[in-house]
């Protein structure tokens, strides 16, 4: 009796440990590779480029969000460089995605969403009515802690590193018919505290992406 005991008690251990791995890995989402080719021509897309603010309730397929990210600010090198410029390659800029499953952090280097909190956290990133709207809120913060200050404006040039990620959003989403808009009207206190963000990280803009509501 008393080995059978010991051995229910392990296999429980085991039950245990198992569904703790198997329910941290879930935590993470592995997003498929990016695709990196296709689309529609630059000039095309620089044509159809705008700002929308009218979002369908409509979902972005996983693989879309993949290429979305990987647009935005992947790496395109195998030095590790990036598909928006950096400046003085700080790579400073992290993307945080808010959606309606909650909110997550990407992980370029992996291409993976970590989780950050499990509530629907898109009407705040956005003062404006339509960001509870969009499918996906992207929320770009700034890691101070990755600036060297060296002399230069760091402000400035934390914001045009900010709006290359912005634009690449911008052209992806013409290409891909996507409807977006980029917006700085965010309350940064209260959307700093729910993301738990360093005193080190700044939000700089947030940018609202579905699909258009027709």
């Amino acid at each position: 009796m008393k080995r059978r005991s010991i051995a229910s008690a392990c296999c429980l251990i085991l039950l245990v440990l198992f569904f703790s791995a198997a329910s941290t890995a879930a935590d993470s989402i592995k997003l498929p590779s990016p695709r990196t080719d296709g689309g529609k021509p630059l000039m095309q897309a620089l044509k159809e480029r705008m700002s929308n603010r009218t979002f369908s309730d409509r979902k972005i397929p996983m693989q879309t969000l993949s290429d979305l990210l990987w647009a935005a600010f992947g790496i395109n090198r195998q030095d590790g460089k990036r598909t928006a410029p950096s400046a003085k390659n700080w790579q400073e800029m992290d993307i945080y995605v808010a959606a309606p499953e909650g909110l997550f952090l990407w992980d370029p280097k992996e291409n993976v969403l970590n989780p950050i909190q499990s509530k629907d956290m898109r009407e705040l990133a956005g003062t404006q009515r339509y960001a509870k709207d969009a499918a996906i809120n992207l929320i770009y913060v700034a890691d101070f802690a990755k600036v060297d200050g060296g002399g230069y404006d760091q402000n400035t040039l934390v914001g045009a590193d900010t709006g290359f990620i912005s634009q690449n959003v911008y052209l992806y989403c013409a290409s891909e018919g996507l409807a977006t808009v980029v917006r700085a009207s965010i309350d940064r206190d209260a959307l700093a505290k729910e993301m738990k963000l360093r005193p080190e990280q700044k939000i700089i803009l947030a940018q609202s992406v579905g699909y258009p509501k027709k």
